[in-house]
């Protein structure tokens, strides 16, 4: 019995075996098709749609519309940066051949089947005509332009019968580091290129504009690029292509668009009034450093520093004070200087708010009526540095490694402070000091010393021989070019 049964196991076991050995012979004769993505493959469906709402823009003013305008300000009164320098060559004005016409080149697309069209400020900037190419070859021209500066953004209108096809702004808000990106521009004057990336980071902040909120990316972005459109794969406009950081005057793997949700509500201001009414305080401030945050006691992400009050201004007029912590407005927590912009800005005009502040260890309410930001604002340029040029009396700090001065008139004036200024003046930090590591620097005032006035060089020299380096000690300090700000000195 076991004898006929061993043979009947095996042979079943063997007809089993050549079963599957069968089956994948067999399948390797045919395999399943594999599914893949299309967009992994190609970007075709997706550029087909976006491509015809691109346009190519070129700008014009006349030597006589340009004497009406005033040469553009260092970019709200910051230099601009040398790697930047040559990408916005590209389409600004040469202050040096101001009474010449001047020509921009760039790009933008439609918004609406009316004929409104998205493009850069720079692209733009004083110009008086435009000329808009089509992808299908079609020419206008427009003298409708409206820009706002503050953002580096423009519209312009056709007055031409539509309808155009346009492109849906998407939320900006909801991409995430990774995403796929398209950029779709002309590039050295190739119009309708298009190139692909992710995005690289986003709320990027680089004081090329008063107010921004860029998308980095690695899709690459050349001048001509400028105002085009950085498109997610859905086809809805993400970001508007404005820059790269660049030492070549080329892409260099990061180029930065305006994002798509700051440009919403700036575009509507522009197409409904042709410019954009913004509520300001008048105020010039810095983020709170967490650790200083810590030390008094406030939230590690909450609260700016108000540098300085400008006179007659809204701030002025309710009160604040340099060396104050706003932590919020009109209920709005601030967490730093450009939240607390872009609120202020949205602020309706006229109209008194609530400004929660921190002074002298002491929580405060200060009731400040917004106005309407001036046109002027934020272009003054910022004084250079100043070091005492002749020798002062000074007494050594040598706890924290400084020499400090009494404030002359005399001393104020030549290193640039207001007329009337207190405090007590660093006439040198020694390198590699805690004062150096710490950011202290000629020139600088020593205002407070953990909440106590310097009164005098003295006064300061007793008050840091009787702190506990150990635990920190908290400093207000005032420079000519940054205003108040706070400084903690710690060891280790």
């Amino acid at each position: 019995m076991k004898r006929w049964i061993v043979p009947f196991v095996v042979f079943f076991a063997g007809a089993s075996a050549g079963s599957y050995w069968l089956g994948m012979y067999t399948q390797a004769q045919t395999p399943a098709p594999l599914t893949i993505p299309k967009e992994l493959t190609s970007y075709r469906d997706v550029v087909k749609r976006i491509l015809p709402a691109v346009v190519s823009v070129e700008s014009k003013s006349t030597p006589k519309a340009a004497k009406k305008n005033t040469p553009p300000p260092k970019l709200d009164g910051v230099p601009i940066p040398d790697e930047f320098r040559k990408f916005f060559e590209e389409f600004r004005m040469n202050p040096d051949t101001f009474d010449a016409p001047r020509h921009g080149f760039g790009s933008g697309f439609f918004i609406d089947p009316n004929g409104a069209i998205l493009t850069n400020y720079h692209v733009v900037e004083g110009a008086d005509v435009v000329t808009i190419q089509l992808q299908d070859g079609r020419k206008f021209t427009s003298h409708d332009i409206h820009g706002d500066r503050r953002t580096d953004l423009a519209v312009v209108r056709l007055d031409a019968k539509g309808p155009f096809p346009y492109l849906d702004m998407g939320d900006s808000d909801q991409m995430e580091i990774g995403d796929r990106v398209l950029a779709v521009g002309a590039p050295f004057g190739l119009a309708g290129s298009v190139t692909h990336g992710i995005v690289s980071a986003k709320g990027r902040n680089l004081n090329l504009n008063m107010y921004e909120d860029f998308l980095q990316t690695d899709a690459p972005i050349n001048p001509g690029n400028s105002g085009g459109p950085l498109v997610n794969l859905e086809g809805k406009v993400v970001g508007i292509n404005s820059a790269i950081k660049t030492r070549s005057g080329g892409f260099q793997g990061v180029g930065l668009a305006v994002a798509s949700n700051l440009a919403k509500n700036v575009t509507k201001a522009l197409l409904t009034n042709g410019v954009v009414r913004r509520g300001y305080l008048g105020i010039q401030i810095r983020d709170l450093a967490p650790d200083v945050a810590q030390r008094l006691g406030l939230a590690s992400n909450t609260g700016v520093v108000v540098g300085e009050v400008f006179d007659n201004t809204p701030a002025s007029k309710a009160g604040l004070k340099a060396g104050d912590i706003i932590t919020s407005i009109n209920g709005h927590a601030v967490k730093d200087g450009r939240s607390l912009q872009f609120v202020v800005a949205g602020l309706p005009v006229n109209k008194a708010v609530p400004v929660e502040i921190f002074r002298d260890n002491q929580k405060r309410t200060v009731n400040v009526t917004i106005e309407e930001q001036p046109a002027e604002f934020g272009t003054a340029n910022v004084p250079l540095p100043r070091v005492p040029q002749n020798q002062v009396d000074s007494i050594s700090v040598d706890k924290i490694g400084i020499d400090v001065a009494d404030l002359t008139d005399n001393l104020a004036d030549e290193l640039g402070y207001r007329k009337g200024t207190q405090g007590v003046v660093i006439t040198r930090v020694q390198p590699g000091s805690l004062a150096d590591s710490a950011g202290l620097r000629k020139g600088m005032l020593l205002l407070k010393l953990d909440n106590h006035k310097v009164e005098n060089a003295a006064a300061a020299r007793t008050l840091f021989d009787k702190a506990t380096l150990a635990s920190g000690v908290l400093l207000q300090i005032q420079s000519p070019q940054g205003g108040v700000n706070f400084v903690l000195l710690k060891t280790s």
